[in-house]
């Protein structure tokens, strides 16, 4: 096992209910919530009408012009929220670390539906043999994490990950696993956003989202009512480093350690087998050296189906035992933010942990008593906590689990 420590040393987060660490946490905290009508285009012909949709962001604030026509929104956020989180870990062109000794892990999912959209309607005119949609999404799943590593010269180790919800975990996961390896710093994290027609299309397609329109009865995860998930955007961008290079170059602050990880994929449908997030969550939990009583809280996957939330209420029961750990579902919201979605439940779990408070889950009133969840819900859950445990699935079986422990 390895001895090096990975801790989280910055963090810059844009989610629909706030831009920033902890305009982000106070929001959560507070139960405001970022679920209204999507703005972005008309809707009306659609089935599905809201969304956690960021309105307060300018790129021009933020971004050199030249920057914006080779960008679509998704890859703006990942950019400034990279920029927050360097300036939060005090990183920057005095800080010591190599250029080498630095690298980028980011995922998305959907982020490049805006960017290909545009570019295939200007191409298409050109004729057809200049349109490939599929290398154009191959390409743009490399994008977040190639400007971030130009924008900041950073040339160590890089990788962009694709696992849906499940993959902006898997990312953190790898940050982790290539500082084991030797590098110094590893910006990672994930951030998604598709709500232009062909991607607004293609959500809902999925037989997921949920067509309520109340933003307060829309998504209700672990809910007798649950009824499918609101899709969100943004999401969260963390430096995880070395301990001992971040004290040597004089950090001014540690988040907390990625204490464990692990990933599983489900078995083929029909197989007999169980689902793999509790396997997920069984093997972060031995990959942190902790046991189920040593965890404080639980921020669960709660993909707002009646199935999926059964299976994760019983992975849980399975894990813990009925009613054994605090259990939350904060990006209720937000919505699902897809890539983004787990980045931004690791921030909210070390500050639950350096606070020693859960936010709670937004709008769901009625738990099937079969469950056996004690889901945080009303109001912030006052805890004694010494870990937290995160999950996210991804559609097509993808399983992840994140460990933290304050640092």
């Amino acid at each position: 096992m390895s001895t090096v420590r990975s801790v989280i040393t910055g963090i810059g987060v844009l989610a629909p209910n706030g831009l920033g660490t902890e305009e982000y946490w106070k929001a959560l905290l507070a139960g405001e919530n970022g679920i209204a009508e999507l703005t972005r285009f008309d809707t009306s012909g659609h089935p599905a009408h809201l969304a956690g949709e960021i309105r307060d962001f300018d790129a021009a604030e933020h971004l050199p012009s030249r920057l914006l026509p080779q960008t679509d929104i998704s890859t703006r956020y990942a950019v400034v929220a990279a920029d927050w989180a360097l300036a939060d870990a005090g990183i920057d062109a005095d800080s010591g670390v190599a250029d080498y000794d630095m690298g980028v892990v980011t995922s998305t999912s959907q982020g490049g539906f805006d960017f290909t959209h545009r570019e295939f309607r200007k191409l298409w005119h050109q004729g057809p043999e200049y349109v490939s949609v599929y290398e154009s999404f191959a390409w743009f799943y490399a994008v977040n994490t190639g400007q971030i590593s130009i924008r900041n010269g950073m040339r160590g180790p890089s990788a962009a990950l694709v696992g849906e919800q499940a993959g902006g975990l898997d990312a953190i996961g790898h940050a982790r696993r290539t500082v084991r390896r030797g590098t110094r710093m590893v910006l990672s994290g994930g951030v998604d956003s598709a709500f232009d027609p062909w991607g607004w299309s293609a959500q809902s397609a999925g037989g997921r989202v949920s067509t309520a329109d109340d933003p307060g009865r829309a998504y209700l995860p672990f809910d007798s009512a649950a009824r499918g998930h609101v899709p969100g955007e943004g999401g969260a961008v963390l430096i995880v480093e070395d301990a001992v290079s971040a004290r040597e170059r004089g950090a001014e602050r540690t988040y907390g350690e990625i204490a464990g990880y692990a990933a599983t994929f489900d078995p083929a449908p029909g197989s007999g087998r169980p689902p793999g997030l509790r396997r997920a969550a069984e093997l972060a939990l031995a990959d942190a050296g902790l046991a189920p009583s040593d965890i404080g809280v639980v921020f669960a996957d709660a993909a707002g189906i009646r199935s999926l939330d059964a299976a994760e209420a019983e992975a849980l029961r399975g894990i813990f035992g009925p009613y054994g750990v605090p259990v939350t579902a904060p990006k209720t919201l937000t919505g699902r933010m897809y890539a983004g979605g787990g980045p931004a439940d690791v921030v909210a779990a070390l500050l639950a942990l350096r606070d020693q408070v859960v936010p709670a889950t937004a709008h769901t009133t009625s738990v099937p008593e079969e469950y056996g969840l004690d889901l945080v819900r009303g109001e912030p859950r006052s805890v004694r906590a010494g870990a937290a445990l995160v999950l996210a699935r991804g559609r097509h079986g993808f399983n992840s689990a994140v460990v933290l422990t304050p640092a």
